[in-house]
């Protein structure tokens, strides 16, 4: 804001618009948000790719168990018959389960390494989609800013809730559905 040469003598600032011919008047400027914790609560496509993701999670954690706990009895038995074998057939049967905790710890981190990039493609996708509905949610610019906000992880240290959006956000990404990103015209 400035102040202009004011003749009628009122005090109040007179607006001067941002630098640039496309900048929104002051009094036009609105920012909204979007409560994430609500979106993943909310949003079904969200809900079901999360319970994927934690069952594929949980498939590899028990494939690991299970090939840990033979392993462990693999060991165990190696322990019951030691003092039947020779030191040869000892060493060698350390050998090789040394050589399958390897392959296990191996399978282990590719599991992580897999998952991992399983959870940043639906992250990714997912933004992709949230992006995608707010350019059409927003395509009439009634807001300037559309921000994120998390619980206990958000630089907004102040939301008005006239300004959430996030009911409006969840009802038109759930009609998408799984299907295209914008809405149909």
């Amino acid at each position: 804001m400035a102040c202009s040469g004011n003749k009628g003598g009122s005090n109040a600032p007179a607006t001067t618009p941002a630098a640039g011919s496309n900048a929104p008047a002051a009094a036009s400027f609105k920012i909204a948000y979007v409560d994430l914790d609500s979106l993943e609560a909310h949003f079904e496509y969200f809900k079901e790719k999360k319970s994927q993701l934690e069952q594929k999670q949980q498939v590899m954690d028990n494939q690991l168990k299970g090939k840990a706990r033979a392993l462990q009895s693999e060991y165990q038995d190696l322990q019951r018959k030691a003092s039947t074998l020779t030191q040869e057939q000892g060493e060698a049967a350390q050998r090789s389960l040394m050589a399958k905790q390897q392959q296990l710890e191996q399978e282990a981190q590719n599991m992580r390494a897999e998952y991992t990039t399983a959870e940043t493609k639906f992250n990714e996708e997912l933004q992709k989609r949230l992006d995608d509905f707010l350019k059409t949610y927003n395509a009439d610019k009634r807001f300037a800013y559309i921000f994120s906000y998390r619980t206990g992880v958000s630089n907004i240290l102040y939301r008005d809730p006239a300004y959430d959006v996030t009911a409006d956000v969840i009802k038109g990404m759930n009609e998408l559905g799984a299907g295209a990103a914008t809405p149909a015209k």
